[in-house]
């Protein structure tokens, strides 16, 4: 891998194919796999890992809205693509470009079924949501005769899929709870099922149901954080790889006396003499406040740095007293080593690494590596 000579975000597509694999390695053949690449792919850079995963043969993509179905359209993306929480405002241009809209609530429903007949559509693809306990989206199941009659009504809609969410498929410790969604979704499956004319899929599991509840694959599974190389514990984080190394490098060293002062606002005030490194990469690129004072860290020749004092919008200062190291020389701010992962510098703030990768400015370079 070559040596950092600005702030970048490199991505391992060779990790991302080893993550879909594995993953779909623990699905029956006839499992069909869905890749979750919302959030520009979970901060990496959704285009470029939809048109990878599109051709090592992945079954669906889904997105959290129509401007990034869109996006991925215009890239050359000709997989089907579901829009998780897609807007009325937008509807029409979820039509244009081909994407399936997840319809979770009357409202919307009534609303998509409207458009489409209104555009004379025929047997267009949509997604029913039903909420089985995440309480964030979606249909009860005592909605099930008025979302059949309303289906009945047109031939402009057809039901592609009806899916849940697990609340806490990493969680053993509430796996009867999770085994009680899994349980509601069977019953919701079986009466749509008897309504129906014809079968949708199913599909309840995310990263952590794929790997913890087999027994809820159904027809289908959506893979999102685990393609880019976490499993939610440390168990399954062996078997993946991080896809994203955030490099940067160091721009000056300071050498700082006793009782002077560090960045913004004095935050940092020093008790003895130390060595100062600072870094093109703040608050504007990802890297939070949060990290500031202490609390974070970066690693340079193997050794962590911690951040010294706040961070600014476009540096951060870290202390590198203790590492023999010069101007120019590459810095890790997360990556593929178990000491520098992303995980364990979001956790330095109580935070998940689901926020901090996808939080990568897309002013940070990325650098693919095919």
């Amino acid at each position: 891998m070559p040596k950092a000579q600005e702030t970048v975000l490199e991505i391992d597509l060779k990790a991302l194919k080893h993550n879909f694999e594995h993953l779909k390695s623990k699905l029956q053949n006839n499992t069909k796999f869905l890749a979750v690449v919302k959030a520009f792919g979970y901060g990496s850079d959704s285009c470029e890992v939809a048109s990878y995963l599109q051709e090592l043969g992945v079954d669906y993509f889904a997105v959290a809205y129509v401007n990034e179905g869109v996006t991925l359209r215009e890239a050359g993306i000709t997989t089907p693509i579901l829009v998780l929480h897609p807007q009325a405002v937008n509807l029409k241009t979820l039509i244009a470009h081909s994407l399936e809209p997840n319809l979770y609530n009357a409202k919307i429903l009534k609303e998509f079924i409207e458009l489409a007949s209104a555009e004379k559509l025929n047997n267009y693809p949509i997604h029913i949501k039903f909420n089985t306990g995440l309480n964030r989206l979606g249909f009860w199941e005592s909605d099930i005769e008025y979302i059949v009659s309303e289906i009945k009504k047109t031939d402009a809609v057809k039901i592609a899929s009806i899916f849940s969410h697990l609340a806490a498929s990493e969680d053993l410790n509430e796996k009867k709870f999770s085994l009680n969604q899994i349980a509601s979704f069977n019953t919701i499956s079986k009466k749509i099922i008897n309504k129906l004319p014809y079968n949708p899929m199913f599909h309840m599991c995310n990263t952590s149901g794929i790997l913890n509840y087999p027994e809820a694959h159904f027809d289908m599974v959506r893979a999102g954080i685990g393609l880019y190389g976490f499993g939610n514990s440390e168990k399954e984080n062996k078997n993946l790889i991080p896809i994203a190394t955030l490099k940067t490098i160091i721009s000056q060293i300071h050498n700082i006396e006793k009782g002077e002062s560090v960045g913004y606002n004095r935050a940092f005030k020093s008790n003895s003499f130390l060595k100062t490194a600072t870094l093109p990469i703040g608050h504007a690129d990802g890297i939070g406040r949060q990290y500031g004072n202490g609390k974070g860290f970066v690693t340079i020749k193997g050794q962590q740095a911690p951040i010294v004092g706040n961070v600014c919008m476009d540096m951060i200062m870290v202390n590198v007293t203790h590492i023999d190291c010069e101007e120019g020389d590459e810095v890790i701010v997360f990556g593929k080593d178990t000491t520098t992962t992303a995980e364990q510098l979001a956790e330095a703030t109580n935070t998940i690494s689901y926020e901090l990768i996808t939080s990568v400015s897309q002013r940070v370079k990325r650098f693919f590596l095919k």
